[in-house]
């Protein structure tokens, strides 16, 4: 019997061999490179000193948070039976951050506190403090600092205190017996939080300079005397950063502010994860620590330095050197947009306006509600409460709109992390002026930024809507780029009313417009980034350009690198945490991922894409959404497309084009996971863009 015949046999070529996709970049190393790139900002000589410092607080308070979050929820998902990490992985991403820390304190001793002395700023330690300095120090500790302090010797009836989540402390060995005779030698003392950590000198003592000293220099030269007829043999200073995330029963919950509200108290006291000593501590102390803590050796971080840099903004508030600070740059008003004087419900009947923040003052979205509050014409005023901050004129005014009779409609997102009392507390202010206040979707954070104002016009209702891609915040508005989005276009409009209406009745709603998540948004994204790949195939003009926070989500990934296989040319602009390996070739080689650390946090989410030359080939998106899993699925969130062409341009010119040609303040991502800096002179978008609007 013959054999059979098989498809080779039939003399068509074998298939080219496909080398498999790349393995995506660690999530982990991701973010801790980001905080890389914030610390090489202060060594950048062309950086205001104190703002070089400010760089090095901000790298902590990174840092804390990441400690807080991610690598807690590793660490809860390697104590899980096939939770996928294991305590190698823990210790690696560990040894990874003990490496950026050592890093962040080295270029502190080493290049930034040599330059603050060379000007004049100075921290004094107890060594080098003068006789004049010491009595004072000794007046402010007898006066300000002894009379909060306990000290607690440890004993049975005196166990392990437990200390708070990122609180200052000491550990203590003493020599000798207490007053009944014993010899328990393990002493802890708990720095209250409403201390100041940084203390100014006054002129008479500081020698012609700006002096300071820290509290915890104040503590160590007076802890033998918190214990009388004791010697202190050894000691540290210490800091535990704890699990923060607030712990509910979504099945389970029926009052989501309540449940939230009980819990608050307890982020303080979640699981250990990290302990933090200084470089002197004796192993004997931070071993002891390491067992109260049930915490691994690789959670121990020896640091040369106070145990909590973030702190250290307080000098740099206190410090009197404008000249050693970023040049006061003050946003402006849009006039051309926006003319002074003119109703902006008027002016939005001629269009839609961008506003672009901080280069653009946020001024008009208070102005937008302030009109709102005050026209007697206006009816109703929805907004969503991400984060606002504990004092807020937007807020205020929403109150105020309660008050004069307005419907007021409140979406108070209670879960958002680290801002959940603020928010608790705006809440029960809106209720208690009859606004009617939802909590958006329990497991599903609220994270659109939108508010929307009914007003009635000649006998008819008409909308106006402001979406963002960030927080109704005017503090952050200085500090974060952003763009805010103001129009009457009754898709727009309608499509922002039907989610406030799905959000209190939870009811389905089919959108106009406007693309939302946890719903269309992820598979719509995917659905265009195919159409780039399938114009690629074709031949025909296919471009992606995104800018976003971080891109973390699988399903995003691989439709990018199909769209890269196939041959579309693709900008990613990433500030933070980027899993896709750019360059690969074959796979990813027309890809490329950039990230712009500068004065300001780069926060705007754009999104371009063109599968053709026709002017109908083309969209852009603004998005409250980065592409992270979460945000895809697990969050509320907007994409709402810019149609008017002249905006869909301005959008482009401003907040793409200038980041692709970025040279000063950007970072290139390489196939093997390293970002390496452009240039260390040329061009900087955010310092073009300010002398713009400048």
């Amino acid at each position: 019997m013959a054999d059979e015949t098989r498809v080779g046999d039939l003399g068509e070529p074998p298939a080219a061999a496909v080398s498999p996709p790349p393995t995506l970049l660690n999530r982990e190393s991701s973010i801790l490179q980001f905080n890389r790139r914030v610390l090489a900002q202060a060594r950048r000589p062309d950086v205001p000193l104190l703002e070089r410092l400010r760089y090095v607080t901000i790298v902590s308070s990174n840092l804390d948070e990441f400690f807080e979050v991610r690598f807690a929820d590793l660490a809860e998902a390697s104590r899980r039976p096939g939770g996928g990490v294991s305590r190698e992985d823990l210790a690696a991403v560990a040894a990874a951050a003990h490496a950026l820390i050592d890093e962040q304190y080295a270029l502190l001793n080493d290049e930034v506190v040599p330059e603050l002395q060379r000007h004049g700023i100075v921290v004094v330690n107890h060594a080098d403090r003068d006789e004049a300095q010491r009595r004072w120090v000794r007046r402010f500790f007898e006066r300000e600092v002894r009379p909060l302090l306990v000290p607690l010797v440890l004993d049975p009836s005196h166990p392990f205190p437990l200390v708070a989540n990122k609180s200052l402390n000491f550990i203590a060995r003493l020599g000798g017996r207490d007053a009944f005779g014993r010899e328990n030698s393990i002493a802890i003392v708990k720095v209250p939080r409403v201390l100041p950590r940084v203390i100014r000198l006054p002129d008479s003592v500081s020698g012609g300079r700006q002096a300071f000293v820290l509290l915890t220099s104040v503590i160590r030269a007076h802890l033998e005397e918190l214990f009388p007829g004791r010697s202190v043999e050894s000691f540290s200073q210490f800091r535990v950063t704890r699990d923060s995330e607030l712990e509910y029963d979504a099945e389970d919950v029926t009052n989501l502010r309540q449940a939230l509200r009980s819990n608050l108290s307890k982020r303080h006291f979640g699981l250990a994860i990290r302990l933090e000593v200084v470089h002197s501590c004796p192993q004997e102390l931070h071993d002891f620590l390491l067992r109260q803590l049930q915490l691994p050796e690789y959670a121990l971080y020896k640091v040369n330095g106070p145990v909590n840099l973030a702190r250290l903004t307080e000098l740099i508030d206190q410090a009197g050197s404008d000249d050693l600070r970023f040049p006061r740059y003050e946003p402006v008003w849009p006039a051309a947009d926006l003319p002074p004087g003119r109703s902006i419900f008027d002016r939005l009947h001629d269009g839609d306006v961008v506003l672009h923040h901080p280069f653009e003052s946020f001024e008009p979205v208070v102005q937008f509600l302030r009109e709102a509050v005050e026209d007697p014409d206006v009816l109703a005023i929805k907004q969503t409460i991400y984060r606002t901050g504990s004092q807020s004129v937007l807020m205020d005014l929403l109150i105020e709109a309660a008050r004069r009779g307005k419907e007021v409609m409140a979406v108070v997102e209670l879960t958002a992390r680290f801002d959940e009392e603020a928010n608790i507390n705006w809440a029960e202010r809106l209720e208690a002026v009859g606004a009617q206040v939802v909590y958006g979707v329990v497991g599903l954070k609220t994270h659109a930024k939108l508010m929307l104002v009914t007003r009635r016009e000649h006998g008819r209702l008409r909308r106006y809507v402001h979406l963002s891609t960030g927080n109704y915040n005017p503090k952050t508005a200085r500090l974060y780029t952003d763009l805010g989005y103001l129009s009457t276009d009754p898709e727009l409009t309608a499509d922002a009313d039907a989610v406030f209406q799905q959000l209190a009745s939870q009811g389905r709603t089919r959108m106009r417009r406007m693309l939302t998540a946890p719903f269309v948004l992820h598979r719509r994204l995917i659905a265009h980034i195919a159409q780039v790949a399938a114009a690629a195939r074709a031949g025909r003009p296919a471009r992606i350009v995104a800018k976003v926070n971080a891109l973390t989500d699988p399903g995003l990934i691989a439709a990018l690198m199909d769209a890269g296989r196939a041959g579309a040319k693709i900008d990613l602009v990433i500030r933070g945490a980027c899993m896709l390996p750019p360059g690969v070739p074959g796979h990813t080689d027309t890809i490329r991922v950039r990230s712009v650390v500068g004065r300001f946090l780069e926060h705007t989410r754009v999104l371009y894409f063109r599968w053709g030359e026709g002017d109908d080939d083309e969209v852009l998106y603004l998005s409250s959404a980065d592409w992270m899993s979460r945000n895809m699925f697990r969050r509320i969130e907007l994409a709402w497309p810019v149609r008017d062409a002249a905006l869909r341009q301005r959008i482009v010119d401003e907040a793409l084009v200038p980041y692709l040609h970025d040279e000063l303040d950007a970072w290139t991502l390489g196939a093997d996971g390293a970002y390496r800096r452009v240039a260390e002179a040329g061009i900087s978008a955010q310092q073009a863009l300010t002398r713009r609007y400048r």
